[in-house]
Order: structure tokens, then sequence, then C-alpha cells
């Protein structure tokens, strides 16, 4: 038997980067780009790279840009990461799993580290397929946080739950983080939230401008953690904003979000040190009448427009001046 699973995409909407730190956030899949793991029966447990030539290379500098762009290890190591956090989990609930082995072979067309979560995808394909191989049930609000532990406690790479939730969910999520609620029940509140109510939407994204979340995170992590004040009423803002903006589109005003989200940015800009180039991703689109804020951490751009073509085509325009490539996220 031949297994195929995957996952998509993501961006976040409004109330990024909260929700790590017990806040609020929406986010919306994203089909355009997708993570797929193909997995058989073998002889011995194989991980498959993402292709073949990895360890070849045209040039010396060939190599140095694969390294820039895919890391050391590419996705080899998220999916040998989401492996062992399987094992432990099925151990932790006492699950015994058979003695079978596999071979894994992964493929992603999601731009690299530009927000788009990438990464997560990897994993969040890799568990479904082990899942599948293996029969066992993880049930579907606990499944998130089984995909974060991989890069969280596996691979010490700081992130939130945002990203696992909408790739298991899918379609467009309320999430609500709440303290008391998740060590109450061990997950958030998730709440889809009908696709048809939101304002047309559009992502703007550089391959160069690429950063690792783990850069952003890790520095809100530590002042959080020393309970820096503006931080601390930032993620408060930051979830309120989300809270919101799911009123509206619940009540069928989507439409009347983009203040929020550019309320979002303006705040990350005065909490996180913006590069030029992230920077103009924001301003080329509000220089075209959209209300627009980061994706992710850095590299990729959502906005709101009112869904005037001739206003989409002006985006596609002035982003690409500056090499960046606009599309409409297929959400449903």
């Amino acid at each position: 038997m031949i297994i195929r699973t995957q996952a998509y995409a993501r961006a976040g909407l409004i109330g990024n980067p909260s929700d790590g730190y017990f806040g609020k956030t929406i986010s919306v899949i994203v089909r355009n780009f997708a993570a797929g793991v193909t997995c058989w029966e073998s002889p011995r447990m194989t991980i498959k790279p993402r292709h073949p030539g990895v360890l070849e290379f045209e040039s010396f500098d060939g190599l140095i840009e694969d390294v820039k762009i895919y890391g050391y290890y590419g996705g080899v190591r998220l999916i040998k990461a989401a492996c062992k956090r399987f094992h432990d989990y099925c151990q932790e609930q006492g699950i015994t799993l058979p003695k079978r082995n596999c071979t894994i072979e992964y493929t992603t067309d999601i731009p690299i580290r530009v927000g788009l979560a990438g990464s997560s995808a990897i994993v969040c394909a890799t568990l479904r397929a082990l899942l599948a191989f293996f029969d066992v049930q993880i049930p579907k609000p606990i499944l998130p946080q089984v995909i974060l532990d991989v890069e969280l406690k596996e691979l010490s790479i700081g992130a939130g739950l945002q990203d696992r939730v909408i790739q298991v969910y899918e379609g467009a999520v309320f999430m609500d983080f709440d303290r008391a609620t998740m060590q109450r029940q061990g997950h958030g509140t998730y709440e889809p939230l009908p696709p048809a109510k939101l304002p047309p939407i559009f992502i703007a994204y550089h391959d160069n401008l690429a950063e690792g979340t783990e850069i952003t995170h890790n520095d809100l992590r530590s002042r959080y953690n020393r309970g820096e004040a503006d931080v601390l009423r930032g993620i408060e803002r930051w979830a309120q904003l989300a809270q919101e903006a799911r009123d509206l589109i619940v009540a069928g005003r989507g439409s009347q979000i983009g203040p929020l989200m550019d309320a979002n940015f303006d705040l990350r800009a005065s909490l996180i040190r913006i590069s030029e180039g992230n920077r103009r991703l924001v301003q080329i689109g509000r220089a075209c009448g959209a209300s627009v804020k980061f994706a992710g951490s850095g590299g990729a751009a959502i906005g709101v427009y009112d869904g005037d073509p001739a206003r989409l085509g002006r985006l596609q325009a002035e982003y690409a001046t500056m090499g960046a490539k606009v599309f409409v996220p297929d959400i449903q």
C-alpha cells in the first residue's frame, strides 16, 4: 500500500505572533502551495530527500546557495524529528507500534523561509503519513501540539501553534489560546470561520527576504520571559485585534478588518526589528490602497483590498518592481 499525504502553506491573517504567548489569531490555509509525503512499506526505515542530487551541485557557489535557502539539513531533519516525536507520543499514550519499516519520500513547492509555514507543512504531512501507516489516531485538537513539539522539543526551534492548527483544520480558523483553557483541556479553542465572509485577500512574497521564524520568536520569547512591559502589552493588543476581526467576520462585516491588520503590523514594527526589504512589502501594498501585514515572520505579506481587479493588477505590477510575486490564496 502506498500512502500519500499533503499539508498546505498558510498565512496569518491577524493576531500573530501572539499565538505562542496565550494570545488569539486568525489564519487561512493557502492551497496554492503544498508539502507532500509518500510512504510505503520497505525492509529498512528510509528517508528520501527532496531532490536526489542533494549532495551534488553545479558549482561551489551552487552549494553555498543551497545552504542559504535550505540550511544544512533541508526537510530530512524535520522528518527524523517527526518520527521521533510520533514514537514518543505513542509510548506516552501506551500505544504499541507494530514492527514495520517504511520509506518516507517528501516533496514541497512551498517557498522556503518566507513565513508561509513550509517547515510545519513537511512535519504535518509526515505525521499524517505515519498515522495512516501505523493505523494510529490522534484527536484533531491535540494533533497541532504534537506537530509543534517536533520543532519546539526535538529541534529547539521557537514557534507557535497557529501554523499547525490551520494546517490540521484548513480553511479559515479563529484560534483562542487562553492560558487557563490550554491548561485545562490541553489545547486551545479553534473556531472555523466561513471563507466566504472574508474580504478579498492577496499574498506577496519575495524569496530573497527569507528569514527563519526562530529569529523572531527566539528574541521575542526571551523578552517575554523577562516580563518586558511593552511586549506583554503588545501580545495582549494583538489578541484583541484578532478578536475584533473575528467578530466583524462572523457578523458579515469582514470588509472592515483592514485597519485592524494595519494596526497589527504597526505594533509589530514598534516592537520587532524589521528589515528595509520586508518593510517595503507592506509599504507597497498600502500605497496601492490595501491593508497589509506580515503573513508570518517576514518574507511574505498578506493584504486585503476592495476586490477591484484593476487594483489587484496594480498590486502585482508594483510588487514586481521589487521582484516580489503576488497571488490570490486558494482558501476553500
